[in-house]
């Protein structure tokens, strides 16, 4: 079948007129840009036109609820990209509600869902907007998954101070006991790195690069605190530091989020 009789196969199923068949096919077409293929066959069509026309397959039946498991998992990083804004703005056109099921690319969830849930053998850890399980994520398996946080294991001083590695680190989110265990997440990007002695020692950890590596936009570190905490970092391409340097880091309190499990 053609791009035309793939998008309307649904509404003959359901033996509408001509007409409105006609009415619907055009409006769909627009609103997924697939106006001039409409008379061209699947295999003339790239990876994320035929991603278009799926949708379009199935949007113009108009459903309540959509169910999107893995749509983009064949396509390659490019059309992935351009298909998870193709997949939200059909959603702020048709309001429709899709259920949208991605185990791999955060990304994906980040930038189609106004809610989240992260599964986590089979049962729901943390359930929030993109924001709130991107900032505040309440415990250690969600703040890896999401963001790939650096997970620092501690322990508690009082109920907002953590000892790590020589370091006290002031932190916010869940209360902490005095001499509990207390794991905290800091992000990659907030973690500041620098090859100057600290003014307050207390405040900032020191460690060692056991890697660097530079990826255009960013470079990428590893470095190893004295207790044997391998923390990542990433920074402005500026900031060049070889590997094997002493370096300090920094971890700002309000970035330092304490989890509750």
């Amino acid at each position: 079948m053609t791009v035309a009789e793939n998008i309307v196969y649904g509404l003959r199923l359901r033996k509408m007129g001509r007409e409105t068949i006609a009415k619907k096919l055009a409006a769909i077409l627009g609103t997924t840009k697939l106006e001039a293929l409409a008379q061209r066959y699947p295999g003339e069509l790239s990876g994320g036109q035929q991603q278009r026309v799926a949708l379009a397959r199935a949007l113009i039946v108009e459903p309540e609820t959509l169910l999107l498991d893995e749509p983009l998992s064949n396509l390659d990083a490019n059309l992935r990209e351009e298909m998870r804004f193709e997949i939200r703005r059909l959603h702020d056109e048709y309001r429709y509600t899709p259920r949208f099921t991605s185990p791999h690319d955060q990304s994906e969830a980040m930038t189609t869902a106004d809610l989240i849930a992260v599964m986590n053998s089979g049962r729901i850890d943390q359930l929030g907007s993109p924001e709130d399980i991107y900032a505040r994520p309440e415990s250690e398996f969600v703040a890896r998954f999401i963001g790939a946080s650096n997970v620092i294991k501690g322990t508690a001083l009082d109920e907002n101070h953590v000892s790590f590695a020589g370091a006290t680190l002031q932190v916010v989110g869940a209360k902490l006991n005095a001499g509990q265990s207390a794991p905290v997440a800091i992000r990659q990007h907030d973690v500041q790195l620098s090859t100057q002695t600290a003014a307050v020692a207390a405040e900032r950890g020191q460690g060692h690069v056991t890697r660097q590596v530079y990826l255009g936009a960013a470079r990428d570190y590893m470095v190893e605190t004295a207790d044997g905490t391998a923390l990542r970092v990433t920074t402005p391409t500026e900031t060049a530091v070889a590997k094997g340097s002493e370096v300090w880091l920094t971890l700002p309190p309000d970035r330092c989020r304490a989890l509750s499990r």
